[in-house]
């Protein structure tokens, strides 16, 4: 899926888990199959995960992302994974990885809750208890999404050219101009989960069952976490989100132009490496053009 992609086989995991970890090395080891873009997940055990990078790591964001995920333990009634170690680059893998809490459930790229109002509800519930996290005075650092939507426009342009030939990229050119400057009337930032995608999020019986990939926790735009709305949900559940949450229009627009975003880079770039993470890339940009039609 990338250029610099790292493989890890499932003897080289099992071989680091045993010399790192002893007390963990009569456990199972075995890799998961994953539509996942950021890591190689193994599942040591019944309780257990390991998490090899797919790219170069430093070992100070995987500490970055285990304080996020100590941060976000137990604030929501929704489980999420908690951090257990970090493992050292060796036998040919040159990357730190991590190991961290096993979660039960289906994710939501194999069980779609996305015609269910109860697992709106519990998104809701679980976004609003993500932001009343104390920010502790820290602000959006400026990377990635969830600061200004025309801080973007570069990487916009270059997702429209490459898309020709994959999608209506004069829709998705007028729908961008419509977009990129949507007021944040004066909202500070409050704390997101920020990657609420369906491949980070576990599905039970058309319930919310648990978050995963909490790394990216911290302060942004308000309206960063309504991406899921828009990669989860049909209109129904999605209208159910909303009003939970009591989002106006300039938040739920936000919202809506931050899953834009998000699914612009997805559809070319993975097209051909994981079919399944484009596929959801053009179905949340058929949802937002749908609503944005309606409007």
């Amino acid at each position: 899926m990338h250029d610099d992609q790292l493989d890890v086989s499932d003897a080289t995991a099992r071989a680091l888990i045993a010399a790192q970890f002893p007390h963990l090395r009569d456990l199972p080891v075995r890799q998961l199959p994953s539509q996942g873009t950021v890591n190689a997940i193994f599942r040591v055990g019944d309780r257990l995960a390991a998490r090899f990078p797919l790219q170069p790591q430093d070992r100070q964001s995987l500490e970055a992302e285990a304080r996020a995920a100590r941060e976000l333990l137990r604030r929501t009634r929704f489980a999420t994974p908690a951090p257990v170690a970090i493992g050292a680059p060796g036998l040919g893998y040159p990357s730190p990885w991590s190991i961290q809490t096993w979660l039960p459930g289906t994710i939501a790229t194999a069980d779609d809750p996305g015609d269910s109002v109860p697992f709106g509800q519990d998104l809701a519930e679980f976004i609003a208890g993500v932001r009343a996290i104390d920010t502790a005075g820290r602000t959006f650092g400026g990377r990635g999404r969830g600061g200004a939507l025309q801080d973007h426009d570069g990487w916009m342009e270059t997702c429209l050219r490459r898309s020709e030939g994959l999608l209506d990229v004069p829709a998705l050119r007028r729908a961008w101009t419509s977009m990129r400057l949507l007021p944040r009337g004066g909202q500070p930032d409050l704390m997101n989960h920020g990657d609420l995608m369906p491949g980070n999020v576990l599905v039970h019986d058309g319930r919310l069952a648990g978050v995963l990939d909490v790394g990216g926790l911290g302060p942004a735009d308000p309206a960063l976490d309504l991406v899921g709305a828009w990669h989860l949900l049909e209109s129904g559940p999605r209208q159910a989100l909303r009003e939970r949450l009591g989002s106006d229009d300039p938040e739920w627009d936000r919202g809506r132009a931050w899953a834009f975003l998000q699914s612009m880079g997805l559809v070319w770039y993975y097209e051909q490496s994981n079919p399944a993470m484009s596929a959801t890339g053009r179905r949340t940009l058929t949802r937002v053009l749908d609503s944005l039609r309606a409007a």
